[in-house]
């Protein structure tokens, strides 16, 4: 009988229940367990010579066809055949966990959890835990290396971890191993026209199944990208470390959980907490000294050129330009300033370099000490802003007293950045000296990881850009708040190319199943140094502060726009930015996105659709607000003529009294969306 164990976390309960078995073994080399409600069924074999195999079915129908599982280590035999297969009994787990900020305040974690274990019938006798956890809407799973005297020192050249997904179809990707990082545009192609992925890749079947392809809980190992094998078959492709070896542990330790979201339809992706919930909970305790908050900043000025990041005339990071920020931030309520080019080191060639960079020294005319008081009369805060040049070994030797000096002047969060090319990074080697390394080796994993700790020691929490992927950390290290990850609003004010109409769109189905991202919007002033401009208007503009998730969120813009426009930017003014619950109500693999989420701390809904460069009419029923309850609805929708092309300024700014029972039509220009806030009136009176 299969033991089920059964959790309400929440209020403290805890009960213990039992149920059916899950667990089922036709012969001695397959077994195979199913997820709570019976959608997902894994099954875990051996061949006739001792690889180990998973497949993966839904409702009975194969998602993932018989894949391998393995090993090649650089100083020992591989790990993947000559293997018998040992299967135990699923437990099941049930319980709520609580975020102190997130897309919703609690988190249902409902799964069996499935160990098969596989040890060597000669030679070295050594074993590998398999351990799959089945969810309703995805599985994870992970390698566990037990201590062994047969393997106390684990060098892993290649995993060969294999996605053969049983269907082709369509994918969105973007490259791996190019040399801008992640901040590549997606690429739209038959999944069997992928070449190399970084993940999430997001795939739709012929059949019409979503599925989604990543990891969680990557701690001390390198990042997994995916290469095409075959047809519609995957590998995991490790980030090279620092030797032949990607990843070097000793036993025991876990591998990152291998993730797959499943779902009918493109929405269900969007509203799985698969990735969250294959984290460890909440290390840190109390992280109440951050409180999510929207900011302004001395940034957008210098991707347009009007101001620098170094000294001299047009320097952005002044004293008296930082106030203004101030005095616009506390007349606006909003919470922070973020201030880039304040320390020494930017004047010269400090891309991919940064071994200039003082975190703890600013210029002549920044006076932190003056900036930090004022900020704190005013009731702002002020964003730290570390850029390293992608030099982790120049930043980890200043890390500690940057960040107490930022504890000691009340500065609660900081960007940190790593610009260098892929590979460029800068890590210390096994003789303490700087060596080159890329972003997402196992030397990089632990650089951040170390930043979050000491950050959080200083009551610091990270923002990080051209970061370690997202894999959901931030559930057990909180004050991991958001990051990049992907091309922002940046690559608008620059061109060659600017980001596409469809670019957001994608980001929902991808980098957004990560985890959040700064990706500044708020952008009014279409015109900037790329031909193009920003490819968007001005109620998509304003749409993403609900579709892309963040508890920062950057009003981006230079503060003159926002003064000659008050109407738009009350929105962004009025829009929350952490959330007690978020539904997706309707979408389209790369093509659309509605959501509507629910403000934390009162009963105010807000809502946000976005399109690609096709226009759309699309309905959206108000199902999720209370019943028998009157809200003003406060839309901010694309005029008529509005388009990414041209009029992208126009939009029409209106108010109507709703219900639980009406639908809404939302009418989005090319490149367009529409935000709505949805306040709440009083009842409604019976009829």
């Amino acid at each position: 009988m299969m033991q089920r164990r059964s959790f309400l976390a929440l209020s403290g309960v805890s009960m213990l229940a039992f149920g059916a078995p899950a667990l089922a073994q036709s012969a001695p080399n397959m077994a195979r367990a199913s997820s709570p409600g019976g959608m997902l069924t894994v099954e875990v074999s051996t061949d006739n010579d001792g690889r180990p195999m998973y497949a993966v079915s839904r409702l009975g129908q194969p998602v993932v066809r018989p894949s391998r599982m393995g090993f090649l280590l650089t100083d020992q035999p591989q790990i993947e055949r000559g293997l018998r297969m040992s299967a135990g009994q699923p437990v099941t787990v049930d319980d709520t966990w609580e975020q102190p900020w997130g897309e919703r305040q609690f988190i249902r974690n409902h799964y069996n959890e499935w160990r098969t274990t596989f040890t060597e019938t000669g030679g070295l006798g050594r074993r590998v835990d398999v351990v799959f956890r089945l969810y309703d809407d995805g599985v994870g799973f992970r390698y566990e290396f037990p201590e062994q005297a047969a393997l106390t020192t684990v060098r892993i050249g290649t995993e060969l971890t294999q996605f053969n997904l049983a269907e082709n179809g369509e994918a969105l990707w973007c490259p791996a191993w190019e040399w801008n990082r992640e901040e590549h545009l997606y690429r739209r192609t038959s999944i069997d026209a992928v070449g190399s992925a970084q993940t999430p890749m997001t795939v739709r079947g012929d059949s019409g199944l979503h599925v989604s392809i990543h990891e969680a809980a990557l701690i001390d190992y390198a990042g997994m990208n995916l290469r095409r094998e075959g047809g519609t078959d995957f590998r995991c492709a490790l980030t090279p470390g620092l030797t032949n070896a990607a990843v070097e542990r000793t036993a025991p330790f876990n591998t990152p959980w291998r993730t797959l979201q499943i779902s009918d339809t493109a929405a269900g992706l969007l509203d799985s907490s698969l990735i969250l919930n294959l984290n460890e909970p909440n290390k840190l305790g109390d992280v109440s000294w951050f409180t999510p908050m929207k900011y302004v900043g001395v940034w957008w000025e210098m991707h347009l050129e009007l101001k620098s990041w170094g000294q001299g005339p047009k320097h952005g990071a002044t004293t008296e330009n930082t106030i203004r920020h101030i005095d616009f931030a506390a007349e606006h309520g909003l919470g922070g300033v973020l201030v880039e080019g304040w320390n020494k080191g930017w004047d010269g060639q400090w891309f991919g370099n940064g071994s200039d960079f003082s975190f703890t020294e600013s210029y002549p005319d920044f006076d932190i000490e003056r900036v930090t008081s004022y900020a704190r009369s005013k009731g702002v805060q002020l964003i730290g802003h570390h850029e390293t040049g992608g030099n982790a070994f120049h930043y980890d030797q200043q890390l500690e007293p940057a960040m107490a000096l930022y504890e000691r002047l009340g500065v609660h969060s900081v960007k940190t950045g790593y610009v260098a090319d892929a590979g460029g990074a800068r890590v210390a080697g096994p003789d303490g000296r700087a060596v080159m390394a890329w972003h997402e080796s196992q030397p990089m994993a632990q650089h951040h990881l170390r930043v979050a700790e000491v950050g959080a020691r200083h009551k610091v929490a990270i923002n990080a850009h051209e970061p370690f992927k997202d894999t959901g950390l931030r559930r057990t290290y909180p004050n991991i708040i958001s990051r990049e990850g992907q091309r922002g609003m940046e690559y608008n004010a620059w061109g060659n190319p600017s980001n596409p109409p469809e670019h957001e769109a994608n980001l929902a189905f991808t980098r957004m199943l990560a985890g959040p991202m700064d990706f500044t919007p708020g952008i009014f002033g279409m015109k900037t140094r790329s031909a193009e401009g920003v490819a968007t208007t001005w109620a998509k503009q304003l749409a993403l502060y609900v579709v892309i998730y963040s508890p920062i969120q950057m009003a981006a813009d230079l503060l003159d726009n926002y003064e000659a426009n008050p109407e738009p930017f009350q929105f962004i003014k009025d829009v929350p930015v952490d959330w007690s619950d978020s539904r997706t109500l309707d979408a389209a693999l790369g093509d659309y996105v509605v959501v509507a989420r629910k403000e934390r701390t009162s009963d105010v809904w807000a809502l946000g659709a976005i399109t690609d460069e096709h226009p759309r009419v699309l309905s959206a029923p108000l199902g999720f607000l209370d019943a028998g309850r009157r809200y003003r609805a406060e839309i901010y929708r694309d005029g008529p003529d509005a388009s990414y092309t041209d009029r992208r300024e126009s939009i029409v700014i209106e108010q109507r009294e709703v219900t639980s029972a009406d639908v809404l039509t939302l009418a989005l220009a090319p490149g367009g969306g529409q935000a709505i806030r949805f306040v709440p009136l009083g009842r409604s009176r019976r009829r």
